[in-house]
């Protein structure tokens, strides 16, 4: 594989040279620089990333940590992300596992955008007390090197449990996310508190925001059930869906004798029949404005956590 030395030989200039010209360093004219990218790519030169790091102490690369990559839920909001950070000229990767937490501290990424439930509050404590620029969409911190951008689950939750009182329900069949989630149980809080105000019973049943825990979930439901129609609330739509798959394989029908309402605004909720009522927010929006706000944060300019707020989609799934 072809070196900077090499490059160096074949265009008759120092190494030095050749390593201004690729790092885009004004100490170069543009003829020579683009006679020596010319040569680079002759050469199939690969810039040994490690060794730019820590020339320039940057990588231009933002971590996206994520619990898991499953479901329809991941793919707008990276799009956001990805599209934010190319405003900047920021690229991004990817990450998973407890493995790739190490690439913050040995500064292989700039910054990290993080909705990953494995990181402990604790953890991301110690990065940002070592300086790393942070963004959370999974929990509230104070920090001067983190900021968070929260999806509004107060707001639409509220909004869903609105719904339930127009419709007079009496009962309704909460299906809870991960234990261990903010978004799933600030969700599950908001709707208890909220269903108590306006005296309407309810009874939860745990999920784990995927197809086949809401599948689950309905049979419980419908099997312990006597009076209908029976109405739930599926705080994500991949459990709604699933509620739907259960649905179809008994009698009942989804909007007579299954009301329901989901949250996230899935693109399946929307081609389901009868179309899912459900909570929507942006995600590329979301994506967007965390990508802004971790680039603010690298260039140590002000920057405040942000919310991104939600609306009642109607759907027939819940008709009042």
């Amino acid at each position: 594989m072809a070196g900077i030395k090499d490059i160096a030989k074949k265009a008759g200039v120092s190494i030095s040279t050749v390593s201004y010209a690729l790092n885009g360093s004004p100490k170069v004219t543009e003829e020579t620089r683009a006679r020596i990218q010319a040569i680079a790519n002759e050469l199939n030169y690969v810039p040994n990333m490690a060794a730019r790091t820590l020339k320039r102490c940057q990588t231009k690369i933002i971590g996206v940590y994520l619990a898991d990559y499953g479901g329809s839920f991941y793919g707008e909001l990276l799009e956001g992300i990805k599209k934010g950070l190319a405003l900047f000229d920021y690229e991004m990767i990817v990450c998973s596992g407890h493995k790739s937490h190490l690439f913050i501290p040995e500064k292989m990424v700039d910054g990290a955008i993080i909705l990953d439930w494995t990181f402990s509050t604790e953890e991301i404590q110690t990065f940002a007390d070592r300086g790393h620029p942070i963004v959370i969409l999974d929990r509230i911190m104070v920090h001067e090197n983190v900021r968070q951008v929260l999806l509004d689950n107060r707001g639409g939750t509220t909004l869903a449990v609105e719904q339930f009182f127009n419709g007079h329900s009496k009962k309704v069949h909460l299906i809870a996310g991960p234990k261990n989630g903010y978004d799933s149980q600030e969700r599950l809080t908001i709707s208890q508190r909220e269903l108590a105000r306006f005296g309407i019973t309810y009874e939860v049943f745990q999920g784990d925001f995927t197809e086949p825990s809401g599948y689950q979930a309905a049979k419980e439901i419908i099997k312990q059930s006597e009076k209908f129609p029976i109405d739930i609330f599926a705080l994500n739509d991949e459990m709604a869906i699933g509620v739907y798959k259960y649905v179809k394989e008994t009698p009942y029908e989804i909007g007579q004798d299954i009301r329901i309402i989901g949250f996230d605004n899935s693109e399946l909720g929307a081609f389901v029949q009868p179309r899912l009522a459900t909570i929507a927010y942006s995600k590329h929006r979301w994506g967007m404005v965390a990508a802004e706000k971790i680039i603010h944060l690298i260039q140590e300019e002000t920057v405040e956590s942000e919310h991104i707020y939600t609306n009642f989609i109607e759907g027939d799934s819940f008709p009042l």
